[in-house]
């Protein structure tokens, strides 16, 4: 199963505008269609619960959203059979489980933590990082304070606006 690591950052590596965790109100317009693709073509997504607080998503029957907190009871009310789970389970028990269940593809999207926790793993295949060229100074980084050794591949690069976002796909060296 491919493990493809999607998120939105400024030049200066920042993924919330001053803590702010709804993108959306920051990230270019190609950026929002891009995401929507990508959670389109995605049956399978993980996301930290700060994410899915954040900017709830809609369960839907054909796409099964993961969200990894570390009290799942606390949201037992808002799970769907098959489109909506909250977890405690680590990324390589996800990985696992997902993998056996014929998974072809975990789009994780959420969350320094989340994102820290697969890389930290080494359960990552390929990174989709789309750069909007901002600096924000303060917010939240791509990851969280933790010692990592990630190389990555650069697969492909697009420009998709006059301003010059990017949209970057990386490998991740193993």
């Amino acid at each position: 199963m491919k493990k493809v690591l999607v998120f939105v950052t400024t030049l200066d590596g920042k993924i919330t505008h001053w803590g702010d965790a709804i993108v959306r109100k920051w990230s270019s317009e190609e950026d929002k269609r891009y995401f929507k693709k990508v959670w389109d073509d995605s049956p399978l997504t993980v996301m930290g619960s700060t994410t899915f607080n954040a900017d709830p998503m809609k369960p839907t029957p054909t796409h099964h959203l993961v969200v990894m907190t570390r009290t799942p009871a606390k949201y037992k009310d808002q799970e769907v059979i098959g489109q909506l789970e909250f977890t405690d389970h680590s990324p390589a028990q996800l990985v696992a489980h997902y993998k056996k269940e014929g998974f072809k593809q975990m789009t994780v999207v959420g969350g320094p933590h989340i994102a820290t926790s697969f890389l930290k793993e080494k359960l990552i295949d390929e990174l989709w990082l789309t750069i909007e060229p901002k600096i924000f100074g303060t917010g939240g980084n791509f990851v969280v304070n933790e010692n990592l050794d990630v190389d990555l591949q650069l697969l492909s690069v697009e420009k998709v606006n006059e301003r010059g976002t990017l949209i970057t796909k990386y490998a991740v060296i193993k």
